[in-house]
């Protein structure tokens, strides 16, 4: 029994396509389809039922999957402890939001380049909700998000941490020396948010609408980095998760603002699929990750 041809197995049971697993794999679907016939021959049974385009565990292939996930992962192990961290090469696909992008990753992204310079990394941002899409359909191998608890039966999660959110703004604002701000003078000022649909957003609009006020944004955008240049030029006030400014607050220049707001928290989570072989270079960011 190949490892190459579980690999395929396992692939085709994540996303349910030929193609689409020949495409991900790098093979041609004809090269696909005769792996599988190949593990079909060696186990005398059938592994997928094919209707349209789509590729339907039997019964069968149900019972081999978790066998095969535990044959992938020890022999990823045995990969792992055989080869040096600068030995292990190939792609890791994580999808996550642009702050951690911004704020978080580039730390572990050049730990894990000095590390393992063979290994090609690939962000892919987008809301929440397409990228736990993404991970269903084995477009991207990591999921690290800032949320409200999530949980999905198909997940692995690894890592679940809090993440204060406030309101924030340079050093040199009035705002910066009072205490237990009002909700009313915060909505003076002139705001830089992030866009609609962004969880700590959506919580902080919900909690100001139940005490009767209304956002009116002076600039919506994804980008954080760009909302903390208008900050510490004193143009007006955000509302940004803790990690983004940290250091900013810590050398004195933007100031975290004490306010009558409730406090408002979201998780920093991080998954990949339960039916994902975890390869060599997603078991090493995940131990960089964990321990950073």
């Amino acid at each position: 029994m190949e490892i190459r041809n579980l690999i395929t197995f396992v692939r085709i049971a994540e996303v349910r396509n030929f193609s689409k697993t020949a495409e991900q794999l790098g093979y041609s679907q004809s090269a696909v389809t005769m792996q599988i016939k190949q593990l079909e021959a060696e186990l005398q049974v059938q592994l997928f039922e094919r209707i349209g385009k789509k590729a339907k565990l039997t019964q069968a292939g149900q019972r081999l999957l978790p066998y095969a996930l535990d044959i992938l992962s020890a022999a990823g192990k045995a990969e792992s402890i055989a080869r040096e961290p600068e030995q292990i090469s190939g792609k890791l696909r994580i999808g996550t939001c642009e702050s951690y992008v911004i704020s978080v990753l580039p730390p572990v992204f050049m730990e894990m380049g000095e590390r393992c310079p063979g290994v090609e990394i690939s962000t892919h941002t987008a809301p929440v909700p397409d990228l736990i899409d993404m991970l269903r359909q084995n477009d991207i191998d990591i999921l690290y998000f800032l949320d409200e608890k999530l949980y999905f039966p198909e997940w692995i999660k690894v890592m679940e941490q809090p993440e204060n959110i406030y309101f924030v703004s340079s050093s040199s604002s009035p705002l910066a020396r009072m205490k237990k701000i009002p909700i009313s003078r915060l909505v003076e000022e002139p705001l830089y948010l992030t866009e609609k649909g962004i969880s700590y957003r959506y919580a902080m609009e919900q909690t100001l609408a139940a005490a009767g006020y209304e956002l009116h944004p002076r600039l919506e955008v994804g980008n954080t980095d760009v909302i903390t240049r208008f900050l510490l030029k004193n143009k007006g006030i955000s509302f940004l998760p803790e990690y983004v400014v940290k250091d900013d607050v810590k050398d004195g220049r933007l100031t975290i603002l004490d306010t009558e707001c409730p406090r408002i928290v979201m998780w920093s989570q991080l998954a990949y699929h339960r039916n994902k072989y975890v390869t060599p270079q997603m078991k090493l960011f995940l131990e960089f990750m964990q321990n950073r």
